[in-house]
């Protein structure tokens, strides 16, 4: 009887091998996932050009006031409006959002799906880390904090007329404590500093 039930046990799978089944499988499975989520995250997107920055702050002003997760970002190389900025949307909601844009009267140059590499949307964002300091730019402002006490150290770039106003008011204050850019910014050069400081926000 007992050798019965060695032979038995000797025909099925060792725990060894059954393990490197099991590993093998999730792995098949989680490569696959990976693949598809790509594919469907790539396919599921699109951009909203328009033909200049003010436009393009319009139109993420209404659609944010209207409640879509939108997101600024740069144009993809095959697409060159004299825009320095797109705006991502999630492609599936394209007829909402167009018709949000048209009854406030910012209706967008194009729209341009994301099916391709070459069209996919750029990041404004650059960021470094200088050890004790972080410094986050978007587009041609630059906003650097000490990532001890969050306090805001330096901002520079722009041109615009109100840059040094907007420095005054918030170097050596902290990210709590300063005052948003957009509430006291006026040029397009706050525009950009409100991106970079929602940015240094999220990652401090």
């Amino acid at each position: 009887m007992d050798g019965k039930r060695r032979q038995g046990r000797g025909r099925g799978l060792s725990g060894h091998h059954c393990g490197e089944l099991i590993v093998s499988i999730l792995s098949f499975f989680k490569r696959k996932g990976s693949r598809d989520s790509r594919k469907v995250e790539t396919q599921d997107r699109g951009i909203l050009v328009f033909e200049n920055t003010s436009e393009v702050i319009r139109a993420e002003t209404v659609l944010k006031g209207a409640g879509w997760k939108i997101r600024v970002m740069g144009p993809p190389p095959e697409i060159r409006t004299g825009c320095d900025l797109v705006i991502e949307f999630p492609l599936i909601e394209e007829l909402n959002i167009l018709r949000t844009l048209e009854a406030a009267g910012a209706k967008p140059l194009q729209v341009v799906p994301v099916n391709s590499p070459l069209l996919q949307p750029v990041d404004i964002f650059q960021t470094r880390d200088y050890g004790r300091y972080l410094m986050v730019r978007a587009a041609n402002m630059k906003l650097t904090v000490d990532k001890e006490t969050l306090t805001v150290v330096n901002i520079s770039g722009g041109g615009c007329p109100d840059v040094p106003y907007l420095a005054r008011e918030m170097v050596g204050r902290t990210l709590a404590e300063a005052p948003a850019p957009e509430e006291i910014g006026h040029t397009l050069c706050g525009y950009a500093l409100q991106l970079a400081y929602e940015e240094m926000r999220r990652q401090c």
